[in-house]
């Protein structure tokens, strides 16, 4: 070995190994801190340290990347599948709330989208952050937004549509959307930085199915017509398009092209039982943000149409 090498290996091993600064280092070896500069630059170009990162970890960095690209997103957060199938909308809505408290800014005004996934991202983030944040619904519904009474914390000041989710009737839908009540939520949308929508599978344990407001029959009946998943409880088909449908002009809530214009849309989806609505979510550009698995990511990945 000789002195250079000698030099850098000493360098390099008080500043990765020992995490001492390079100015401490140049005290200690007694050369200039440029010069250890130089050396730990030359160390990394000469092989002398090695990065290393775990398969999984490279894969997850890899698909985001692709995933930006292919579908014209500005951020991409993928998470490790959980080995238990039950845990994935849980450890998908924990991730969702870190993402979102990690950009949280005072006097912050978030969109919540419906459903379960949504629900406990909520939960997680009043819990979490210091400071208290508020929440506008997109949708009618209003016991999917309020709190888990199993928590003591709830930070969160919540701006809700007074209504169902699903009205009467059309005439009666109308009516709702007409109260002033309801029109000043619609304002507040408008006004807040982030937005936060789950995506439902056709399924009968997603939130519409399992709640009750939908049947069995109604699934069957809009697989027929097309529908791939729902967004705010809007049901698309494979790419992406509104499906009309029996309980269209009954929702109270966001429409698709409202939710379109906003900006900082984040999508949190995860199960490999999604994957058709999430990919169909995507190519209808609802989306700037989505927070999913690496399962999901993969099976993303493989689809050929951009």
């Amino acid at each position: 070995m000789d002195y250079d090498e000698n030099l850098m290996v000493k360098a390099s091993y008080y500043y990765y190994f020992e995490d001492m600064t390079q100015q401490d280092i140049a005290k200690l070896m007694g050369i200039s801190r440029i010069r250890i500069i130089k050396l730990l630059e030359k160390a990394r170009q000469t092989g002398i340290i090695q990065f290393k990162l775990r398969k999984n970890a490279v894969f997850n960095v890899q698909a985001e990347q692709k995933l930006i690209k292919k579908y014209h997103l500005n951020d991409v957060y993928i998470i490790p599948t959980p080995a238990d199938p039950e845990q994935v909308n849980a450890s998908i809505a924990n991730a969702g709330s870190i993402y979102i408290c990690d950009r949280l800014s005072e006097n912050m005004l978030i969109n919540m989208g419906y459903g379960d996934t949504a629900k406990k991202l909520l939960n997680n983030l009043a819990t979490m952050t210091e400071t208290p944040i508020s929440c506008v619904s997109l949708t009618g519904g209003v016991s999917y937004y309020l709190p888990d009474t199993r928590s003591n914390v709830f930070n969160a000041s919540l701006h809700l549509i007074p209504a169902p989710l699903i009205a009467s009737s059309v005439e009666m839908a109308q009516a709702i959307r007409n109260e002033t009540s309801v029109n000043e939520i619609f304002r507040m949308v408008q006004l807040a930085s982030v937005t936060v929508v789950g995506i439902g599978a056709m399924h009968e344990n997603s939130t519409i199915f399992s709640t009750g407001t939908l049947n069995r029959n109604d699934l069957h009946l809009l697989r027929m017509k097309g529908a791939v998943g729902d967004i705010l409880s809007h049901f698309v088909d494979k790419d992406g398009n509104l499906i009309p449908n029996f309980i269209e002009d009954r929702l109270i809530g966001l429409s698709l092209e409202k939710l379109k214009e906003l900006n900082n849309v984040i999508g949190v989806a995860a199960g490999l039982e999604k994957v058709d609505a999430i990919r169909a979510v995507l190519r209808g550009r609802y989306l700037d943000v989505l927070i999913t698995d690496s399962s999901v990511a993969e099976k993303l990945l493989e689809d050929p149409q951009e």
